[in-house]
């Protein structure tokens, strides 16, 4: 069998690399607890209206099934989420697609969300590149961690709009302010207080805890949650034979097909930006200069024209259960997002709005597609394209379709401690 794995390392095209060799961020499982049951708490939003839960939730694989996400005013939950009515309803849409939270834990994330806008970095000298630049809190281990934060600041993710609440009227003077609140609402709940003091050495009451340990106990939970590494991929690694259609496939990930050049490594992922020339659509995620509803992507970060419409490189893992693709969700199926991938810009071309899972809100109509009716806009959109055109068969597709087939986990993917049924808050669980 080890013989077997060799042979398969120095034979394959761009090699694809072991399970085994991917690590994680140690987690401890009182703290992951902790975190399962505030992943899930309102608590946690301006408005104690949504949790991290309803836009990664077990039910949907840890996504949501949406294009674009619901959040504060939404209802539901996962593909059947709706807008909201009347004065509680969403005023925009979550500019970018729910990314699943597949082995996030694992240490070769340096990167975090489509832009890549929470990173290591010594830019800030506290370790990490973030929207909170100097005012990040003190004591966080792991970018997980880092990442966990910024959900609850997002006005139209978590804090609610303006004049809504006081955390996300705190968050409107600096962005650091509102966590502190966040904290006294969970600290102040007695369950959470002796659960934190339990968990955490440096927790000796309910009055040490701080949106650090908030986030410790968040990262320790998605971390350990969502590790899906038992695929049929990784049985083949260990000899057991992929059907005759996954192993066409997989000769075409790793050849003519050309996948494996940014979808590398055991999660299937480059961590590096790309532009593909998605079809754009919905609010955009702007800048304050921006005159139209666009998403330069990786630009809006470093600044560069040559990161312009680049995105981050999804892992692959389980991505069979974690439609609709792309950073906005433009494709509903795998079909889709691979032939785009293999004529980018006759895919722009021929896309059409109702390829879009977007939950119906007649108030966002006149913005939800207005990018596309911008010539320049959308000529600038093709003129980046980082990948080269490929040709497929409906015969390839489909076989590329089985392959990625066999990066579904078994048990995994169900997650591993799941959906609590109540948390201490008492506030409804998604």
């Amino acid at each position: 069998m080890a013989v077997h794995r060799l042979l398969l390392a120095l034979t394959l095209a761009a090699a694809p690399a072991l399970a085994e060799e991917v690590t994680f961020h140690p987690f401890d499982p009182a703290r992951a607890e902790i975190g399962r049951l505030l992943f899930y708490d309102p608590i946690l939003s301006g408005n104690r209206n949504i949790s991290c839960g309803t836009c990664h939730h077990h039910e949907t694989f840890s996504g949501d099934g949406l294009s674009l996400g619901i959040g504060e005013g939404g209802e539901g939950l996962g593909p059947k989420r709706t807008a909201g009515a009347g004065a509680a309803a969403i005023r925009k849409r979550v500019p970018r697609h729910a990314p699943a939270l597949w082995n996030v834990g694992a240490t070769e994330f340096e990167r975090f969300f489509h832009d890549g806008r929470v990173s290591l970095s010594e830019a800030y000298g506290n370790g990490y590149d973030t929207p909170a630049e100097e005012w990040l809190p003190d004591g966080l281990p792991t970018l997980l961690a880092v990442q966990a934060l910024f959900p609850m600041t997002a006005q139209f993710e978590m804090a609610g709009n303006v004049g809504e609440n006081e955390v996300t009227g705190a968050v409107g003077d600096r962005i650091d302010l509102g966590w502190p609140i966040l904290a006294k609402r969970v600290r102040g709940i007695p369950a959470y207080g002796d659960a934190f003091v339990a968990a955490f050495d440096d927790v000796t009451a309910a009055e040490d805890v701080t949106i650090t340990h908030i986030a410790i106990a968040l990262a320790d939970f998605m971390g350990s949650e969502w590790r899906s590494l038992d695929a049929q991929w990784d049985a083949y690694l260990d000899g057991t034979p992929l059907a005759p259609a996954q192993e066409r496939g997989r000769a075409l990930f790793f050849g003519a097909a050309n996948c494996a050049s940014c979808h590398s490594g055991p999660l299937f992922t480059d961590h590096d930006f790309h532009a593909l020339a998605l079809p754009p659509f919905g609010p955009g995620r702007t800048r304050r200069f921006d005159p139209l509803p666009r998403d330069t992507g990786r630009m809006a970060e470093t600044d560069d024209l040559e990161d312009a419409y680049r995105f981050r490189t999804p892992s692959l893992r389980n991505v069979t259960l974690t439609a609709p693709y792309g950073h906005n969700g433009a494709y509903p199926t795998l079909e889709g997002i691979i032939r785009h991938h293999a004529d980018p810009l006759g895919a722009l071309t021929a896309w059409t709005p109702d390829l879009a899972k977007l939950p119906d809100a007649p108030w966002l109509a006149a913005v939800d597609f207005a990018i596309r009716d911008d010539r320049r806009e959308m000529a600038r959109v093709a003129a980046r394209v980082d990948i080269v055109p490929v040709e497929l068969s409906d015969g390839d597709i489909a076989d590329l379709v089985a392959f990625l087939g066999a990066l579904e986990g078994g048990a995994s993917r169900h997650g591993r401690l799941g959906r609590p049924d109540a948390v201490p808050s008492g506030l409804p669980v998604d």
